[in-house]
């Protein structure tokens, strides 16, 4: 995610930003060019001031729900995100609305993502068999047959719209033991599932995903049912990035994507504000970086790795201070980071590792030595 400028006063505004503040101008989000742009009415459309582009909004910005723009001559709808709901609750419902437009908060900070690490996105209408939708269900025992559970299954991601109310969230956070529980978190670790059977699965390196991950063969359902038992090995902390990643290789894997989006998005911003971290109590380069780089198109996983670890530690410390709980409270151990290393290569391919590194910016040298940032007492 990074800072926007209003394309009419250059005042910065914020991706879900839908008025300027400072001119009062409309402001729409148009994912094909990654722009924020002012606009005027237009015969019925919407024009991009300082341009002679014309747009609509996705029809769901009737129910306040999103900002994005489709081009005027597009037969679409729905944009680039909303295409893929599958099911909505009941918006006539005044709670129904109110937690279903958070979860299209978190939504579209997901595909964002995705869209800036060119993943593919297709619907099930574009790809019957494997493309992607979602279902924001309500608990409802006549309908849902009771509680709604957030899963995967064959491209279809379910949530429950009960996760949107805080106190619900965080009661379920307490009750498992989680240091993190989020709409965006739920979000990321579902879309993990996804492309778990898009890139591994479906003739992706099965074999190397085994032999960081463990064997995905072994029953999922025994797995769970052992871990909601027995718990987590006494050692996690040492190979998993969360409790919950020990309990079978597919939970390790989303929770692990998860991770890596949460870094890429959240170094985007900081380089964005032009965050810097450069404590005066010591020379330790591992408590110093700059986030002044393109997170998208990291060569190698050291390099990303090498400032969140300082930025993370400065930011959760900062938390504190103000009796906030850690933005980031999770420890990434060399175990770990080799994890998110499969991921980055994953995602990236050969399209982010040229034959030579790009003029002024020499690869980095790989990490020897890793320094785990005591970030979290959890």
């Amino acid at each position: 995610m990074k800072l926007f400028v209003c394309s009419f006063c250059s005042n910065v505004v914020y991706f879900d930003n839908k008025i300027c503040q400072r001119c009062q101008k409309q402001l729409g989000y148009f994912s094909d060019t990654n722009t924020m742009h002012a606009l005027e009415p237009s015969g019925g459309l919407w024009l991009s001031l300082g341009e002679i582009n014309e747009f609509r909004f996705c029809a769901n910005a009737a129910h306040d729900a999103c900002n994005w723009l489709i081009p005027a001559g597009s037969p679409e709808r729905f944009c680039a995100t909303c295409r893929h709901n599958q099911t909505i609750p009941d918006l006539s419902i005044d709670e129904n609305l109110r937690r279903w437009r958070k979860f299209e908060v978190a939504k579209h900070h997901l595909f964002y993502g995705l869209l800036r690490l060119r993943l593919p996105v297709e619907t099930r209408l574009e790809n019957p068999r494997s493309g992607l939708a979602f279902e924001v269900l309500v608990d409802d025992p006549a309908i849902t047959g009771g509680v709604v559970l957030t899963g995967h299954q064959d491209g279809v991601i379910t949530l429950n719209l009960a996760e949107a109310d805080d106190a619900v969230r965080e009661r379920r956070r307490t009750e498992l033991s989680e240091p993190y529980r989020t709409l965006l978190g739920h979000f990321r670790h579902e879309i993990g599932h996804y492309y778990w059977d898009r890139l591994i699965n479906d003739g992706g390196p099965l074999d190397d995903f085994r032999a960081l991950f463990g064997d995905e063969s072994q029953s999922y359902a025994a797995a769970l049912q052992k871990y909601y038992a027995d718990g987590p090995p006494a050692d996690w902390r040492d190979n998993y990035v969360s409790a919950y990643a020990s309990a079978h290789p597919w939970e390790d894997f989303a929770e692990t994507w998860a991770h890596f989006l949460h870094i890429v998005d959240t170094l985007e911003m900081a380089g964005s504000f032009g965050l810097k971290v450069d404590p005066i109590e010591t020379e330790d380069a591992a408590y110093h970086a700059e986030a002044n780089f393109e997170p998208h198109a990291a060569i190698n996983i050291d390099e990303l790795i090498r400032r969140w670890l300082p930025i993370a530690g400065a930011v959760n410390n900062i938390n504190r201070c103000m009796g906030q709980p850690d933005l980031y409270p999770f420890v990434l151990t060399p175990a770990v980071i080799r994890k998110l290393g499969f991921v980055h290569q994953l995602i990236a391919g050969p399209r982010f590792h040229p034959a030579k590194p790009p003029e002024n910016r020499p690869e980095p040298e790989p990490l020897t030595t890793v320094h785990v940032m005591p970030v979290s007492d959890v």
